[in-house]
């Protein structure tokens, strides 16, 4: 399993019930909100400044989500996905990570394919079972609660690159 974790050069990460709790509040006149874990967000700009590949491929749509990953750095976003391994594909031909590099942390049954192209297949603990089954790691903490935090510090720690120094300049 550390050897999955070492290889690691991108994170990519589903949307609802990864980044957010999966819940939407629904308010009138239609507005969604969605909750975001500002420990997830800590990690995501810090992985961004180390110079990993963060990128975030979603079924739905979340003009807020966009804009706050945006806020973090992470620049590529594609929401309204039908088809995320092919979207993953793209993104990796582009800047050159081979599969075997990534980290896809996904939650229900459209994330599978995507997840099966990457090295390392992660998962939140609340995830679904056909998601879990095929996942090498399942993170103790469910999604919107900090699992992305999970997975991030985990590969920046294999790689001595989550220290006190960077946490001071962040602040």
């Amino acid at each position: 399993m550390l050897d999955l974790f070492e290889r690691v050069r991108a994170f990519v990460f589903d949307m609802d019930g990864v980044l957010t709790d999966g819940t939407l509040s629904i308010h009138d006149h239609g507005q969604w909100v969605r909750r975001m874990h500002i420990k997830d967000g800590y990690a995501l700009q810090l992985a961004v400044k180390k110079g990993y590949l963060v990128c975030v491929i979603s079924g739905s749509d979340a003009p807020p989500v966009s804009e706050r990953l945006s806020k973090l750095g992470v620049e590529e976003v594609f929401m309204q996905v039908r088809d995320k391994r092919a979207v993953l594909q793209g993104v990796l031909d582009r800047v050159g990570i081979s599969a075997d590099q990534v980290l896809f942390m996904g939650d229900d049954m459209p994330d599978i394919p995507a997840m099966r192209l990457c090295g390392l297949a992660t998962c939140p603990h609340d995830a679904v079972s056909d998601v879990r089954a095929i996942a090498h790691y399942i993170s103790p903490v469910n999604g919107g609660a900090g699992c992305v935090r999970d997975v991030i510090e985990r590969v920046l720690r294999l790689h001595n690159q989550w220290d006190s120094a960077d946490h001071l300049q962040s602040l």
